[in-house]
């Protein structure tokens, strides 16, 4: 086993350390979506994501392009206090902290972070769009099976180049204008497809007369919830991206209770889609200080 970094030595988080750090989230798993080595690891390049040990806690820093360094929730249990005073005197702040963890932080101050809040779903209501409310889902639907061929499948590694390609249009399409943001986005794509093996990802995509149209990459967050990662459609097949949103969950995480969809960052067109599936409940998040 490695050793590990102790403050305030740091290590860069790469492939090598899977084990390790998914070790901690095991014992400690966090219900924000950024715990999840996965997240952490598709985004190390954005984020510059490195790690240390603090009173024998995991503690990851990053320090996302011109914005301050923070770092994310200890994970442990031993003197969380001390640890998290170790922390705020390296940098100026803890981010991505879930509501359940502020009892570890009295005597700090804190502030909502609305736009990292997670958006999470029961996956029945997912997979089964019951009740008036999910009409118009449930209509878009129809619609495209209706007027396509389609053909759901599990994601192998044989069908990455395609989706990498479908991608690749899509960013040129729709997200080139969203500055940093969106080209940090399009390497952490593009990383999960370039190490979906190593990752242990699960994927599911959509053929659309044959050709892959949509897809989307997700994985275990919690022992009841699963995380979506990444979902993509081709807007030129109405009902598409219902479809490959219904099919995914109701194809791999059937079995799980709820879903976590992660957060809108801000972006009103984003917020609008998350809220007309109604979620079950938002993660809040906050930041915190000294």
């Amino acid at each position: 086993m490695m050793d590990l970094p102790r403050f305030p030595e740091f290590k860069r988080v790469g492939l090598e350390d899977k084990a390790v750090l998914e070790g901690f989230i095991g014992r400690f798993p966090s219900e924000a979506c950024e715990v999840n080595f996965a997240n952490i690891y598709t985004w190390r390049d954005y984020e510059r994501t490195q790690f240390t040990t603090i009173n024998g806690n995991l503690c990851l820093l990053c320090r996302p392009g011109p914005d301050p360094a923070f770092f994310l929730p200890p994970l442990g249990t031993n003197r969380i206090r001390e640890t998290i005073e170790a922390c705020l005197s390296f940098c100026p702040r803890l981010s991505w902290v879930p509501e359940s963890f502020l009892q570890q932080c009295q005597g700090f101050h804190w502030e909502e972070d609305k736009n990292n809040f997670d958006y999470v779903y029961r996956a029945s209501d997912l997979i089964h769009l019951r009740g008036k409310k999910y009409d118009g889902k449930r209509n878009r639907i129809k619609k495209f099976e209706k007027n396509y061929i389609s053909r759901y499948l599990r994601l192998r590694a044989e069908h990455l180049g395609a989706c990498r390609l479908l991608y690749e249009n899509w960013y040129a399409a729709k997200i080139r204008q969203d500055g940093q943001i969106g080209q940090a986005q399009r390497v952490a794509v593009l990383e999960a497809l370039a190490h979906f093996s190593e990752l242990k990802l699960v994927g599911g995509a959509v053929e659309v007369q044959g050709r892959l149209e949509a897809f989307s990459i997700g994985g275990k967050l919690k022992a009841d919830t699963a995380v979506i990662h990444i979902e993509i459609a081709n807007p030129v097949y109405e009902g598409l991206a219902q479809f490959i949103n219904r099919e995914f969950v109701k194809n791999e995480w059937a079995a799980y209770e709820y879903i976590n969809r992660e957060q809108d960052m801000g972006v009103a067109g984003l917020r609008r889609a998350k809220m007309s599936y109604y979620p079950h409940r938002l993660i809040k998040k906050f930041i915190v200080w000294k």
